[in-house]
């Protein structure tokens, strides 16, 4: 008996079987991707009417740039909406400093403070001012309604190649 057992099993693992792949499984291993143009970036909303809040940008040229926004915007996500010169390398979640703004003074004390984080990645960023802040942590509020914001001329990106 044994010795059937072990035949079968040595049968088995020698004999190559074919590897049949039925359809539906084939479909279900295929990605689809869409390659339509994207019109916006999905998360901000146009203002309700009487509930819009606004926001200038100084962009690097001097130029001022002015946006009716919803409360609750970050304004990382405005800038990119809006196709300004604001990177936001990581995405918005406080790894980088590419989406560095300087605060109008004027506002700056109505911005709740900056976290640790937010802090740490602040000392990485060019162009460090008393009134600096990351643009993805700054969410729009009735208190910044009309705050004016100034781009700064460059941006660093560290990557862990800098350090090497």
């Amino acid at each position: 008996m044994f010795r059937n057992i072990s035949r079968s099993i040595i049968n088995n693992i020698a004999r190559p079987r074919p590897i049949i792949l039925r359809q539906q499984q084939l479909h279900q291993q295929l990605r689809f991707f869409n390659n339509s143009k994207i019109l916006s970036h999905g998360h901000l909303h146009k203002p309700k009417p009487g509930e819009e809040l606004h926001i200038t940008f100084i962009t690097k040229d001097g130029e001022q740039l002015t946006y009716e926004v919803c409360e609750g915007d970050n304004i990382l996500d405005i800038a990119q909406a809006n196709n300004l010169d604001m990177e936001g390398a990581c995405g918005g979640s406080c790894a980088c400093s590419t989406c560095h703004i300087i605060v109008d003074p004027e506002y700056y004390d109505n911005i709740p403070e900056p976290d640790d984080d937010e802090n740490d990645m602040l000392d990485l960023a060019f162009g460090l001012t008393e009134t600096s802040r990351l643009g993805c942590q700054v969410k729009m509020t009735n208190e910044l309604d009309g705050i004016r914001v100034a781009l700064p001329a460059m941006t660093r990106n560290l990557q862990s190649k800098d350090f090497k």
